[in-house]
């Protein structure tokens, strides 16, 4: 019996390129595993930023309503088994082992990626958990994306941003088309923000699905610690503020109450469900303030919106000395995402991450805003967390952002 980790391991080195954004061979291989036309509902998010966030939330309020929920989500932080939960809970070494032993029997000679084998056994999953909806966390752009072989019942797009530019191009227009293409003919398509390119809709038009516009067709009226969810479809007032920190999430939860409102699933959802759904919604490394002597920050910022989401979010803190642990991969664009922080941070303390994506701390460097004051090169993520905290006084601020790759590992340096 091979174990997961032999079994990533193989997956790692399956196919020739750990990329490759063709659909012919994982929708192959899902036809004879008889996946792609599931029992379940099927919702999908796309998007630069907000897909992990609006992922968790409809998650939670679908199993609030009384739903079985299967949620697929990547990357992981700590654990591979993260990316595949039933109703909240991971899939276990064993499932998932079963999983990819069903995908090797009828593959034959077709290669797979990593993520398509991911993808592949989240579905599995899923259809032998006899879930009633699957939410869907797009890996990479949308059209191309595995997670598309199966077609959305509802599809959302929350932002566009420049990311992942060599797969997608590097226009704003040419990564929306790319993220629009999970919408499917007749069906509700979230348009999640009003700074969507015109590509967005576009495509929608162009397809016949059928388009709902934050702003125009739902919207989100905040006032005071409350706010109210509304279109036409359903209305709910004094809902909570989300758990989770950033002023970004209340919109996040609005697209997923709109997927839900305008879905066609027959969901009557309450106030008292919802608001207990939405005060339940907590992801580790997306602004995770932990409070102590010494506060430390957790964000996986790995885009130059992200970056600037979190510059947002850290200045709504109250002010005091703060210090970066920072390690981004080298096909990021770091120099956009270090000057969106540049004037957050005292001090920069790099951390040198692991895998073939990776660059030197000191090519870190050389490619961030002169004026920023680095002041330890790390071998790792521990080692800059612990020159970080050894520089730090009672009262000073932690912030580690960049790649999952450094989140994930951080959160392990503190034991949480």
């Amino acid at each position: 019996m091979r174990s997961l980790a032999d079994w990533l391991e193989q997956q790692q080195k399956s196919h020739p390129s750990a990329i490759d954004l063709t659909l012919d061979r994982v929708r192959e291989v899902a036809r004879r595993m008889n996946l792609l036309q599931p029992a379940y509902r099927v919702i999908t998010v796309a998007g630069t930023n907000g897909k992990g966030s609006t992922v968790a939330y409809l998650d939670a309020l679908l199993r609030a309503s009384g739903r079985r929920v299967g949620r697929f989500t990547s990357p992981h932080l700590k654990r591979y088994n993260e990316r595949i939960c039933v109703n909240g809970v991971e899939a276990s070494d064993a499932e998932l082992i079963a999983s990819f032993g069903r995908i090797d029997a009828v593959r034959g000679d077709i290669t797979l990626t990593f993520f398509e084998y991911n993808a592949l056994a989240a579905f599995d999953r899923f259809n032998h958990a006899q879930v009633d909806f699957a939410v869907l966390e797009v890996g990479l752009g949308g059209r191309l994306d595995a997670t598309n072989v199966i077609d959305a019942d509802v599809a959302i797009v929350c932002s566009i941003g420049l990311d992942h530019v060599d797969w997608l191009g590097t226009s704003i227009e040419g990564i929306g088309r790319e993220k629009a293409g999970i919408f499917r003919r007749g069906h509700p398509a979230i348009l999640g923000s009003v700074a969507l390119p015109a590509t967005v809709a576009g495509y929608a038009s162009e397809i016949g699905a059928v388009p709902y516009l934050a702003e125009r067709d739902f919207k989100a009226v905040e006032h005071g610690e409350s706010w109210d969810f509304e279109s036409r479809a359903l209305t709910l007032r004094e809902l909570p503020r989300p758990a989770m920190l950033g002023q970004h999430q209340i919109g996040n939860a609005a697209n997923a109450l709109a997927a839900l409102a305008f879905g066609g699933f027959g969901i009557e959802l309450r106030l008292a469900d919802a608001s207990r759904a939405l005060r339940g919604v907590r992801i580790a490394g997306r602004f995770q303030v932990v409070p102590g002597e010494i506060e430390w920050v957790f964000d996986v910022a790995h885009n130059v919106p992200a970056a600037q989401a979190l510059s947002t979010n850290l200045d709504s803190l109250p002010k005091r000395r703060t210090l970066a642990v920072c390690g981004i991969l080298a096909d990021k664009d770091i120099r956009g995402i270090t000057a969106a922080l540049a004037t957050n941070f005292d001090a920069w303390y790099l951390a040198q991450l692991e895998g073939p994506r990776a660059l030197s701390t000191a090519e870190l460097a050389a490619r961030m805003p002169a004026a920023s004051r680095v002041l330890a090169q790390s071998p790792g993520v521990d080692a800059a967390c612990d020159a970080a905290r050894a520089a730090a006084r009672p009262g000073d601020r932690i912030v580690v952002f960049g790649s999952f790759l450094t989140v994930g590992p951080a959160l392990d340096f503190l034991g949480l």
